[in-house]
């Protein structure tokens, strides 16, 4: 390395360890795209939303646990989005049944938020399919709980 300067070598070693560790220096995100989900172990419909997460290319890391309080305590979830599994991904919250396309959004966007949910459990939801989508809101929430449409998904009831 013959020429290189002590400046120049450190910056080339710094860049060869994030190339490594899976970041982008361009977006400041992982690459990766890894999902690290908390559910329940007899759950079915969580594990229906993990395999949509999946199709949409994310990496998927489950931690199956009886009992979720203390993780959705831990991250500040509000009361009225809790379900039955909590997602963190690049320091966001992700409770629910989610459409993939709006975790993309969520972090592509980087809002100042704390996390996006889905309240309740929509038919036609991912994880929750069936014979028909019912209409839902994706919510935002922030580090002091207060919550806002991030999104809508428009169902066809009846049609």
């Amino acid at each position: 390395m013959k020429g290189m300067t002590r400046r120049s070598l450190i910056a080339a070693v710094a860049v060869a360890i994030l190339a490594v560790g899976g970041f982008s220096l361009v977006r400041g995100t992982s690459s990766a795209k890894e999902v690290v989900v908390y559910k329940t172990p007899t759950c079915g419909c969580c594990g229906k939303w993990v395999e949509h997460l999946e199709g949409a290319g994310y990496k998927v890391v489950v931690h199956d646990v009886n009992d979720l309080t203390g993780i959705k305590n831990m991250h500040g979830v509000p009361p009225g989005l809790r379900t039955c599994h909590t997602g963190l991904i690049d320091g966001y919250v992700v409770e629910g049944h989610v459409p993939a396309e709006f975790v993309t959004r969520l972090l592509d966007e980087k809002p100042d938020i704390r996390g996006i949910g889905v309240p309740g459990m929509p038919i036609g939801s991912p994880g929750m399919e069936g014979p028909y989508r019912e209409s839902y809101d994706v919510v935002a929430y922030s580090k002091t709980g207060q919550t806002t449409v991030f999104g809508h998904v428009e169902g066809d009831e009846g049609r």
